[in-house]
């Protein structure tokens, strides 16, 4: 694969660029198998459909054909626009305060995973993949105190688990 240079300059990154290394949605680190594209996340509805809507021009197109995106004008997110219909976002403030942002990736894991899955590889990908296996205790809280395929019971959590590209809803 010829690397490409990917630039970015957008309301969090200014004169940012970095490089695909490895074809899209392939090579990923083996403990890495996120159910989810990012693509598919963003059609489902998550974040309030506030996310990324400034930084369309980063990545494919397609991934937002069907994203379910708050108006423009609207910068507070929209729990309704989510798949599960309620909140389970922090806000960034909260993220940067616990060290877990990223430099590169000023909006967080979602940020990196569309970069990891686009192609790009770094040094903050083996911390972060980490941080999504460690979600994998909200699918065993669901599967414990839910009857299989009840999609309303544990919404908030079945919506954070969708935030970091697992899918709940056949649980």
């Amino acid at each position: 694969m010829r690397t490409q240079t990917i630039r970015v300059n957008d309301r969090m990154q200014k004169e940012y660029s970095y490089e695909l290394t490895e074809p899209t949605g392939k090579n990923f680190d083996p403990q890495f198998k996120p159910p989810l594209t990012p693509q598919q996340m963003l059609e489902l509805g998550v974040f309030g459909g506030v996310y990324m809507r400034d930084c369309t021009k980063e990545f494919p197109e397609s991934w937002f054909t069907s994203a379910k995106f708050q108006d423009k004008n609207s910068y507070k997110p929209n729990p309704k626009l989510n798949y599960f219909g309620v909140n389970a976002s922090q806000p960034l403030s909260v993220w940067r305060a616990k060290g877990w942002i990223y430099k590169d990736d000023p909006r967080g894991w979602f940020q990196w995973y569309c970069r990891y899955y686009l192609g790009r590889r770094c040094p903050d990908d083996t911390r972060q993949i980490k941080r999504w296996l460690a979600m994998r205790r909200h699918i065993m809280q669901i599967k414990n105190n839910c009857r299989a395929g009840d999609i309303n019971c544990r919404r908030k959590q079945r919506q954070a688990l969708l935030h970091w590209a697992y899918d709940s809803r056949n649980l």
